[in-house]
């Protein structure tokens, strides 16, 4: 089921916006920032059981599902896994866990600059309500084999945990078939955020780690999430099988 696989290096993703320290004022003085009803998932790790079946990524735990493979993506040049992507058919859904402040969520920020992205080249975006609240569906174009322009869908969720931030992105079919999307959703409604109690900035990424079971091979092609985060990743993304 877990599939680790290597991806080209212009396959990267464009950077983020720079992150904004949290201050150290007194946790007693800090409230909560307000979330979505998470009681069906996605989960913080406090809110589920120490052993079940799901995948051990280290700040995610993902439920494995009948046909799914798992591929994880790396940064080569600081051997760090960045990204974990569920391919389900032609369809794939990605995961990525950031820190976030405890005060505010960071998803409604976000939405807008990835919106604001998508228009400034030359795509369309639009937010409209889903299964996780607000979700961004984006239209970015792209040229053919043939020259001809055409529009790759996307479908960005966002979900504002305590004290971290569950970034999903869904490509292929499922961007606009709502039966495709349906089992990538399950699994992103079912995926655990390990957030840790280290201080971390806003908008960083949650360490992520190989399974101990991973052998790396060689990946043929396939769906992939478009090339739009508002996240800073390493310039050369390895997959893992």
């Amino acid at each position: 089921m877990a599939i680790f696989r290597r991806r080209s290096r212009d396959e990267t993703e464009p950077a983020r916006t720079d992150a904004t320290v949290e201050t150290g004022e007194d946790a007693s003085e800090q409230v909560d920032a307000p979330v979505l009803d998470r009681s069906s998932g996605p989960f913080d790790h406090s809110e589920v059981g120490g052993s079940d079946q799901r995948i051990d990524l280290g700040a995610l735990r993902i439920l494995g599902a009948e046909g799914m493979q798992l591929r994880l993506e790396i940064d080569q040049e600081q051997q760090a896994v960045v990204a974990a992507s569920v391919l389900m058919g032609d369809s794939n859904l990605q995961l990525q866990a950031f820190a976030a402040p405890r005060s505010e969520g960071l998803w409604e920020s976000i939405r807008g600059e990835l919106s604001e992205s998508v228009t400034t080249r030359g795509g369309t975006a639009e937010s409209v309500e889903g299964p996780f609240g607000i979700e961004l569906r984006t239209r970015m174009p792209s040229q053919d084999k043939n020259g001809r322009t055409v529009f790759a869908p996307a479908r960005f969720l966002g979900v504002d945990g305590p004290r971290w931030f569950l970034r999903g992105v869904i490509s292929g079919r499922a961007a606009v078939e709502d039966t495709k999307a349906e089992p990538l959703l399950q699994v992103f409604r079912d995926t655990v955020v390990v957030r840790g109690q280290d201080p971390m900035a806003p908008r960083e990424l949650l360490t992520l780690t190989l399974p101990t079971e991973a052998q790396p091979v060689e990946a043929p092609d396939e769906p992939s999430a478009p090339e739009l985060n508002p996240f800073e990743r390493g310039p050369e993304i390895t997959e893992v099988r």
